[in-house]
């Protein structure tokens, strides 16, 4: 064992003597959609221990907002770059949710890489095929996979509903004491929406998985009907963060949020460790954010390094999972030599495996999910 270890340390050694004589530095710059928690999971910690391996680099991480809009402002940069004709891009790297990857794929700014990234292989979920019913296969390696889920304040809230139906009649018992952000300011609200949707459709497995037939959106008026009935029982909050915020302040009892950004919040103290998490019946969708890197990315070959050292099972077990609460994007095998048992405990204290398997839903297919949004607009906010 002695002897392997010094092996080790002589590897790692070499390797950042290698990197420590290339003359060239290199600014990598990427941009993050996502919340302040994914800014900062690149900014303050991914990005110190990669310079610490290639000394020659220096990671920029600029962040675009939650939800859809944050991929929304990196596709338009990533066109802007396109448009200006130029032969290398000065974005590097892409975090993107499922709606943007299908965005950039369409338009021809990012490139497929997976082939050359080592830790592919360990992904076990078609989420790193499969985006909204689009093949992505090549153009993303997952960063993680996030879960939805509702959260209640069991002082207030002793029998919480096991299911939307249960909800439905909990908030006219209840008025005010449910909130979620409708579809603006973060993807929670929006997934709420989606689960919505999938209870209420008699085609709810077309829904996600296809074929798009206007023939299956024939019940939507009612559901949508439903909805803004059931909105008025509710309190609106402002995006992901702010449902929280209410729910810690006691404003609402309950609410739909990411069940990493909920552990977060506890963990650092600012939300009541005392609230907890439940899975609706029939379900409610999660999502992966992914990695892409841009057509003419200038440094994308350390770009690929980096996302190379992210998924790698050891800096995936200590900061995806332990640190930042989400689940893998790679095989829960690949990472559980690297966790103590109490770390999955914490992760999986009120939503079990089990739970995830039967009631983690995914993103309906993008012509569904885009005609759910208009829908929403059309006939829930007017």
């Amino acid at each position: 064992m002695r002897k392997l270890c010094g092996v080790v340390l002589l590897i790692v050694a070499a390797v950042l003597l290698a990197q420590a004589s290339i003359p060239i530095k290199v600014t990598l710059t990427m941009m993050v959609a996502g919340d302040q928690n994914m800014v900062d999971f690149f900014q303050y910690e991914i990005a110190p221990e990669f310079e610490k391996i290639y000394p020659n680099v220096k990671v920029k991480v600029v962040g675009t907002g939650p939800g859809d809009a944050g991929s929304q402002q990196i596709i338009q940069q990533l066109q802007l770059e396109k448009d200006s004709g130029k032969d290398k891009w000065a974005i590097d790297l892409v975090v993107i949710h499922e709606a943007g990857t299908i965005w950039a794929i369409e338009r021809g700014l990012i490139r497929q890489y997976t082939d050359f990234l080592t830790t592919r292989r360990l992904v076990t979920m078609k989420t790193a095929e499969v985006a909204l019913g689009v093949n992505v296969n090549g153009y993303v390696m997952p960063m993680f996979h996030s879960q939805t889920a509702i959260a209640y304040n069991p002082r207030f809230v002793k029998d919480p509903p096991k299911s939307y139906a249960e909800l439905v009649e909990w908030v006219k018992k209840n008025p005010k004491k449910f909130g979620y952000n409708g579809i603006k300011g973060g993807m929670s609200g929006v997934s709420f929406v989606f689960g919505w949707v999938y209870w209420n459709s008699k085609n709810p497995d077309v829904l996600m998985n296809g074929p798009f037939d206007e023939k299956y959106m024939e019940d939507w008026p009612q559901i949508y009907a439903e909805l803004k009935e059931f909105n008025k029982y509710v309190t609106l909050t402002a995006g992901n963060a702010g449902t929280l915020d209410a729910l810690n302040r006691g404003e609402i009892w309950m609410g739909p949020v990411w069940v990493d950004m909920f552990y977060t919040w506890i963990r650092e103290g600012r939300m009541d460790p005392n609230i907890r998490l439940i899975l609706p019946e029939p379900g409610m969708p999660g999502q992966p954010m992914y990695f892409a890197i841009p057509t003419k990315a200038a440094n994308a070959d350390y770009a690929l390094k980096l996302i190379e050292f992210v998924t790698s099972p050891a800096v995936h077990a200590k900061y995806i999972v332990d640190k930042f609460n989400w689940y893998p994007a790679i095989g829960v095998e690949y990472v559980t030599a690297h966790l103590g048992k109490e770390v999955f405990e914490r992760l999986y204290r009120d939503i079990k495996e089990a739970d995830l398997l039967k009631f983690g839903k995914r993103m309906p297919i993008a012509d569904y999910r885009t005609r759910m949004l208009e829908a929403y607009e059309r006939w829930v906010e007017k």
